[in-house]
């Protein structure tokens, strides 16, 4: 129960220090008195606070987490305007992942809605530009990256399981396939970031971030449970070894500190995909669950500060005063995963390790 525990405690932090009943949303950052700190509205950010909810429900089944839902999804179609679609695609995505996933949990109809309504936006992304892919958004239809491809890919594969659609598990394969031909390393398997971002076909391979490891191998996990094919398995394992060797700082063993904002979010997306890994291969075989467990341990031990439970951007040292919504649900899909992974029984012993 011990990361069950803390899971709950960061996301009783999360509703008692970011949620803003004014605006039935969640704060940006803490401190934020009377919502001065909203100037922005962080679209993305919100939809993993959904997901994160999402997590603390079908972890506890307690009702306040339902009722949050029901609250954000008020005041996210009132901040966007009276609907959920919006200008770029990958934001789209996690929206679409984050609801499809509280429909599941709650079997509540408008969620349901929300999402198909998002993936039909969301197919009119992709086009003939770089041999195909979905665009990163509608205004720049010929840029062409892994944060618009891989949280497609998943969703697609998600509503196919849902509801049995043959099309929607073609488009995942499709969308799979593009990202894979086009920004994985033929080498080692490590996700580059994106592709004619300029307008020269240059595929940019110096940004190396955690999100883009993520959601290639959520894509190909989701895709291996649905079809058994052993090769996306393998290639979601050769994508974490490769994240392992690239990503990790020497001597801490530890993700890389991507700093707050959008970044701050970046880890998050690694370790929930990570921890869907962990639930498909042993525990003696693979990086996924080391790095998870590795990882969490840092955040609770070094990275956390202990009086209000809100995590640092670098999960090796405690935060300050300020924290961004991003970084705090980075820290909360870590701990949601363990708190999964921790009931699976032949991964107790190597979790225990970290406690």
């Amino acid at each position: 129960m011990t990361w069950e525990n803390r899971a709950e405690e960061a996301q009783q932090a999360l509703s008692d220090l970011f949620w803003n009943p004014a605006i039935r949303l969640f704060d940006i950052e803490i401190p934020c008195p009377d919502g001065a700190c909203n100037t922005i509205f962080h679209y993305w950010w919100m939809a993993h606070a959904v997901d994160a909810l999402v997590d603390g429900y079908e972890r506890t089944q307690d009702a306040k987490y339902a009722l949050l839902l029901e609250e954000i999804y008020e005041g996210l179609l009132t901040r966007n305007g009276g609907a959920f679609p919006n200008e770029l695609y990958d934001d789209m995505e996690w929206m679409a992942i984050a609801w499809l996933r509280a429909y599941k949990a709650l079997g509540v109809e408008k969620y349901k809605a929300a999402a198909l309504l998002l993936w039909e936006d969301i197919q009119t992304g992709w086009n003939d530009h770089m041999g195909g892919g979905i665009a990163w958004q509608k205004s720049q239809l010929d840029y062409k990256n892994t944060p618009a491809n891989g949280p497609a890919a998943i969703l697609a594969a998600r509503l196919y399981k849902q509801f049995g659609r043959d099309e929607d598990l073609q488009w995942a394969e499709k969308i799979y396939s593009w990202l894979k031909h086009n920004l994985v390393n033929p080498d080692n398997g490590f996700v580059w970031d994106g592709m004619n971002r300029e307008g020269d076909g240059a595929i940019d391979k110096e940004w190396k971030f955690t999100y883009c490891q993520g959601v290639f191998i959520g894509a190909a996990v989701e895709l291996f449970r649905i079809t058994g094919e052993q090769a996306y398995l393998e290639d979601a394992m050769r994508t974490a070894a490769a994240s392992e060797k690239e990503l990790i700082e020497a001597g801490s063993g530890l993700l890389p500190d991507e700093q707050d904002g959008d970044g701050g979010l970046f880890k998050g997306i690694l370790v929930r995909y990570l921890g869907e890994l962990a639930k498909e291969v042993p525990s003696s075989f693979g990086a996924a669950l080391p790095l998870l467990v590795r990882n969490a341990a840092s955040l609770w031990e070094h990275g956390r500060d202990e009086n209000r439970c809100v995590f640092n951007t670098d999960w090796s040292s405690k935060p300050a005063e300020r924290v961004t919504l991003s970084t705090q649900l980075s820290g909360i899909m870590l701990l949601e995963q363990l708190a999964v992974l921790e009931q699976l029984g032949d991964r107790e012993a190597v979790i225990n390790e970290a406690i």
